[in-house]
């Protein structure tokens, strides 16, 4: 039975939804950057949204993760007024937070959440809580990720890391609440 549970961790970290037109492209950054922009690119160019929402400070006194990204996706040909940056979140707490405030003034309410595989179980569940009250729904879409798969996750180090890493941070949510979360991915 314990073998079993092996890879339905996987999917567990990993939920995906069936995507409906929304209103917005939500990309927080973290670990392979590139990839989330990559996919979220993707996903806009393909008409499920009409804007894109990138959340992420810097890691160090240059340009923020939003910028950053915002380049990347003008680069691969989203015009610069369908983006929006948030400058500020250091965190997954605070990508929500800061994003619910972007998302009340655009009257969004419907979004898609796009992030690591391993990193989108947690990050829906952050904005689930701090979007609690609001009339809007989230979408779970995973960009690829390069080291890990949801089937896969315990044949290398990092991703056997990662993925302690993320159920250990879920279950801390889980028990102390959305406030108390301070993770930088």
């Amino acid at each position: 039975m314990a073998i079993l549970l092996v890879p339905a961790i996987g999917f567990f970290l990993s939920p995906q939804n069936n995507l409906e037109l929304s209103d917005a492209i939500v990309i927080i950054s973290g670990g392979e950057t590139k990839q989330r922009v990559s996919e979220g690119v993707e996903l806009y160019q393909a008409g499920w949204a009409p804007l894109l929402i990138m959340s992420g400070a810097a890691r160090d006194e240059g340009t923020s993760n939003a910028l950053a990204m915002k380049n990347m996706a003008v680069a691969m040909g989203v015009p610069d007024e369908k983006i929006v940056v948030e400058e500020e979140a250091t965190n997954t707490f605070e990508n929500a937070l800061k994003v619910k405030n972007i998302i009340q003034a655009q009257k969004i309410t419907k979004m898609i959440l796009v992030t690591s595989p391993y990193h989108q179980r947690r990050a829906s569940s952050v904005f689930h809580l701090a979007l609690k009250g609001l009339p809007i729904e989230v979408m779970n879409h995973s960009a690829k990720d390069s080291k890990w798969r949801k089937n896969g996750w315990w044949e290398n180090n990092w991703a056997r890391s990662i993925t302690l890493s993320e159920l250990q941070k879920i279950l801390y949510t889980v028990v102390v609440g959305i406030s108390q979360d301070t993770d930088s991915t």
